[in-house]
């Protein structure tokens, strides 16, 4: 793969490309993308999540930025852990996604403490060292440069501050990776076409959660943009991992 090409998928696509399919697929699932998720992780999802902000050690009059937070389910739960003091900065690069989390949150009754971001992960438009927290949820394995996004998120954490990225990865043996596959490949893209009428966005999520650094290979990044401590957590036998690093300085 050459420096001006990555992939969307299985396929090759130029680095200008890459976005702009991201992007129509999101906009396409954006309606039904939490309901998507409840089937697909057959409700799993949710105690992900929890278990990822748990660990986040998030705490009264922090600042914590979401990013690609789409349907804002990960910022409704750092909103809570903020107990009325500090900001979450809720972030995506689809505005259909970023409408359908800030319509859920307002939803919830959650009116302040959150506020709203159009922003690209690979260029985040905050000042450096401005958040006690970073976090990006089953958004990473979508962005384009993957290493830039997180130097991008390094720059903006505080130093002290961590990074969290919650993301689908390596099941860690061969019996489960058949049977993941299994169901990955044969089941969700029938969801997809029954319940969203889009077979096709959902072939693509299932073939970039395969395109995905695995875990050992993504605490390496994380190492490479500046992040130390990195370690990781594999859930659901490595289905999907939760890497956390820190900005010590």
């Amino acid at each position: 793969m050459s420096e001006n090409t990555t992939h969307f998928g299985y396929r090759t696509v130029s680095e200008a490309e890459k976005s702009g399919l991201v992007g129509q697929v999101f906009h396409s699932v954006a309606g039904r993308y939490d309901l998507m998720n409840d089937l697909m992780s057959l409700g799993a999802h949710r105690a992900w999540k929890a278990y990822a902000v748990n660990l986040s050690g998030v705490r009264a009059g922090q600042q914590v930025l979401d990013v690609a937070g789409g349907s804002g389910d990960m910022t409704a739960r750092f909103v809570r852990r903020l107990r009325g003091k500090g900001q979450v900065v809720l972030s995506d690069i689809n505005p259909s996604m970023l409408a359908v989390g800030r319509n859920r949150l307002l939803d919830q009754g959650i009116t302040s403490m959150v506020d709203y971001c159009l922003a690209d992960a690979e260029k985040l438009p905050f000042s450096s060292n401005r958040f006690d927290c970073v976090s990006i949820s089953f958004g990473l394995r979508n962005v384009t440069r993957v290493q830039e996004a997180l130097y991008s998120m390094y720059r903006v954490v505080k130093p002290g501050g961590r990074l969290l990225i919650l993301e689908f990865s390596r099941p860690s043996t061969a019996l489960l990776r058949q049977v993941y596959d299994r169901y990955s490949f044969t089941v969700l893209p029938r969801l997809g076409k029954y319940i969203a009428d889009d077979e096709a966005s959902y072939q693509y999520l299932v073939e970039s959660i395969r395109k995905h650094p695995p875990q050992e290979q993504l605490k390496k990044m994380c190492s490479k943009a500046g992040f130390e401590k990195v370690r990781y957590y594999n859930l659901s036998g490595g289905i999907v991992a939760l890497h956390i690093g820190y900005k010590l300085r």
